[in-house]
């Protein structure tokens, strides 16, 4: 079958795209000596986690026990859960778990350790944790320095847990002004996690990860050593808001095909992608900035003004024509929830459909 023969709308991959971001990400990861664990909370795919571990990577990371729980099932058996694991339910579930792969888990306050500990404090073997560092992005994480000193000594004070290293994610480069920005947040970031790293070393504390990423630091950034891992995510696909770090959108692999379905005035053009398509995600500030509701993919100077449930809208291009029953690739702004709304993504080569991937981890949010 050719792509444009498939139903609409429908999740496309490009596999020659894909595949060459996956060998840039690996390349620039071996390059400083460091691990890629790559983010899998972007495509929630068990077939690309496996081929980016067969193509290289260390082991996965992701943001939810759900998509840990799925991936495991597929055969992945060393994963980092870059998250917090709060409630009775979800540490039952967790203990579940690490009773069947080598797994890490996040932690920034000695709440977490506590809860963690008393979970797996009689079991065989304890539970890897990873201490989330804040070094500028303001989500979660325990501030750098000495407040990170201090959760680690819990950390070895404690029954059950293990301290395997420290974490940081720099979200702050998607909002950073210009290519330059970036390199500089990338590298404060690695600077305040290298430190903290090395006073926990001199207190006696083992640190044997220190793990870094956002795919705009990848793309742009340069590695310090001492990093032992990177953790990319975005950079399997990239779309609209990556596409402006690096200037193209040639390296886009993921794109939603939709059908033009009404020409209601000469200057519109209506498409079966709304909302719940291509999500309402639109990134307001800085380097990753998308105007818009997504790119068209053969004609990239036009976005999408308009979107809402089911349908998209863009105006109509001088010189171009569109007619009803056309269809059209469309650039996501943001490639991670465009995912989590299909339960499949069809594998494109040379305009053909060569094969399909089940997105096993749609939805595992919990």
């Amino acid at each position: 079958m050719k792509k444009m023969e498939l139903d609409t709308p429908a999740l496309l991959v490009d596999l020659d795209r894909m595949e060459a971001n996956m060998h840039f990400g690996q390349q620039f990861a071996n390059s400083v000596g460091a691990k890629l664990r790559p983010h899998i909370k972007t495509h929630r795919t068990p077939a690309i986690a496996l081929k980016q571990l067969e193509n290289g990577a260390a082991g996965i990371a992701v943001a939810k026990l759900g998509e840990a729980e799925v991936m495991a099932e597929a055969g992945i058996e060393d994963i980092f859960i870059a998250n917090e694991i709060v409630g009775d339910v979800k540490l039952e579930r967790l203990r579940n778990l690490a009773g069947k792969v080598r797994l890490a888990v996040g932690v920034d306050n000695p709440v977490h350790i506590e809860m963690l500990s008393r979970i797996f404090m009689n079991e065989d073997r304890s539970i890897d944790v990873m201490i989330d560092v804040n070094t500028g992005y303001p989500r979660t994480g325990v501030q750098s320095g000495k407040p990170a000193l201090e959760l680690a000594k819990i950390v070895k004070s404690s029954q059950g847990v293990n301290l395997r290293g420290i974490y940081t994610h720099d979200g702050q480069t998607y909002v950073a002004d210009a290519v330059k920005e970036v390199r500089e947040i990338f590298r404060t970031s690695q600077e305040k996690i290298l430190s903290t790293a090395y006073l926990l070393r001199s207190e006696g504390i083992e640190c044997r990860e220190i793990s870094v990423g956002s795919t705009p630091s990848l793309l742009v950034g340069e590695p310090l050593n001492g990093v032992t891992e990177i953790r990319p995510g975005t950079y399997i696909f990239l779309d609209a808001d990556q596409a402006n770090v690096i200037g193209t959108c040639d390296r886009c692999a993921l794109t939603v095909l939709g059908t033009v379905i009404s020409r209601p005035v000469p200057e519109r053009v209506v498409l079966d992608t709304g909302g719940k398509a291509l999500t309402y995600y639109v990134q307001k500030e800085g380097i990753t900035r998308t105007p818009g509701f997504g790119i068209l993919k053969d004609h990239q100077q036009v976005r999408l003004y308009s979107l809402s449930e089911e349908h998209g809208s863009f105006i109509r291009p001088q010189g171009l024509d569109f007619n009803i029953g056309d269809k059209i690739e469309i650039i996501p702004n943001h490639a991670c929830p465009t995912c989590n709304l299909y339960d499949r993504m069809y594998c494109i080569r040379n305009g053909e459909v060569v094969d399909e991937w089940p997105i096993l981890a749609r939805g595992k949010s919990q």
